[in-house]
């Protein structure tokens, strides 16, 4: 407490001087140090709080559509029910399509008895070469008819493609279904998969697997975490933005496909030298402030690069550690010498009792 004391007395001392004094003659007042306090330069990253709205997607997300258009006779699952890979959903009348591939398989039993009955002729020289390459031709084309009608079946029946949670339909037995109809959709939302857009000067700032923050409209304070998986390799003409994206874990289910989000990214950028709110001045020519340098006062010219809680980022030639002035700043010209209270103190505090004595005696 006296030390603080000591030091703003100086201080003070040095701001009375008269024009007189501060101004004296060259004799006696060439020696005569002014008394400030200073803080170190030291050096940080710009921070950029960015805030974007997002729109998600099931990172598996399809709508289901019939390969076929024919009469729906069974509808397999109910809105909102967790299907399994492969698990049926939908089957449509298929009675020509079995019938067919009945059909084919008979052909295909023709082929190959008409290629055995050949080859078995064929060492007592009644089969010519020819004959056996048409048999052999035939029973070819016969499977892949086979294969066809096989096919054709299958587009009879809608299986779910992966894992997931089927949605709405309005699709019920006896319906007649065209290849332009959706049946239902299916989302699998363990991950979900959240675009949003960026202006184009944050480009390069950002890097895939970086980390962000995200929370729904309806419940700002409840934070879900992302992390960046891909950045657009264009930049929107119009709009002059770029699109990312962003994997969203939902292992609680709690958010769904089609969601927008407040997204929030904290952005590192260059590394400036920070400098004490008190030693900024503004002059004609912008701001500056007071560096001390071989006991002498230095104006040096700065850039305000962003104003934090700590101090204020600039753009200028200072080196980490460089002592700027903090108290004594409205006084102090430059090439003035200066004398810095707080190293003096700094000097003696190994000799002055400890803190919580001092307070005793005053008390």
């Amino acid at each position: 407490m006296r030390a603080v004391l000591a030091i703003g007395a100086a201080v003070l001392a040095g701001c009375s001087e008269s024009p007189e004094q501060a101004n004296g003659g060259a004799e006696g007042e060439e020696g005569r140090q002014q008394p400030v306090l200073t803080e170190g330069v030291s050096y940080h990253y710009e921070q950029t709080f960015v805030e974007a709205v997002g729109t998600s997607r099931a990172l598996k997300s399809v709508d289901l559509r019939p390969a076929v258009a024919g009469e729906v006779t069974e509808v397999n699952f109910k809105a909102g029910e967790v299907v399994q890979k492969g698990q049926v959903l939908l089957r449509l009348d298929d009675r020509d399509e079995r019938l067919a591939v009945e059909l084919a398989q008979v052909a295909l039993k023709d082929a190959q008895r008409q290629l055995d009955r050949y080859q078995r002729s064929r060492e007592a020289g009644g089969v010519t070469q020819s004959m056996m390459d048409e048999a052999t031709s035939a029973v070819d084309r016969a499977r892949i008819a086979l294969r066809r009608a096989e096919v054709e079946l299958d587009h009879h029946t809608i299986e779910a493609p992966f894992d997931g949670h089927v949605g709405m339909t309005d699709v019920d037995p006896g319906a007649w279904v065209s290849t332009e109809d959706v049946i239902a959709t299916l989302d699998n939302r363990d991950t979900l998969l959240v675009s949003f857009q960026l202006p184009e000067l944050l480009l390069g700032q950002l890097e895939l697997g970086q980390s962000l923050q995200l929370s729904t409209w309806s419940d700002r304070f409840t934070l879900a975490e992302g992390e960046i998986v891909e950045i657009g390799s264009r930049v929107d003409e119009t709009r002059r933005t770029f699109t990312l994206r962003a994997h969203v874990s939902n292992d609680n289910d709690y958010l769904r496909p089609g969601m927008s989000f407040r997204i929030q990214l904290n952005l590192q950028g260059n590394r400036y030298p920070r400098v004490p709110e008190l030693s900024l001045q503004w002059g004609g020519e912008g701001a500056y402030v007071w560096a001390v340098e071989d006991g002498k006062a230095k104006r040096v010219t700065v850039n305000v690069v962003q104003r934090t809680d700590e101090g204020v980022l600039v753009e200028a030639e200072l080196p980490e550690g460089t002592p700027i002035v903090t108290e004594g700043v409205h006084i102090v010209r430059g090439g003035m010498d200066v004398r810095v209270l707080n190293e003096q103190l700094g000097e003696s505090s190994s000799s002055a009792p400890p803190a919580q004595s001092n307070v005793g005696e005053e008390s």
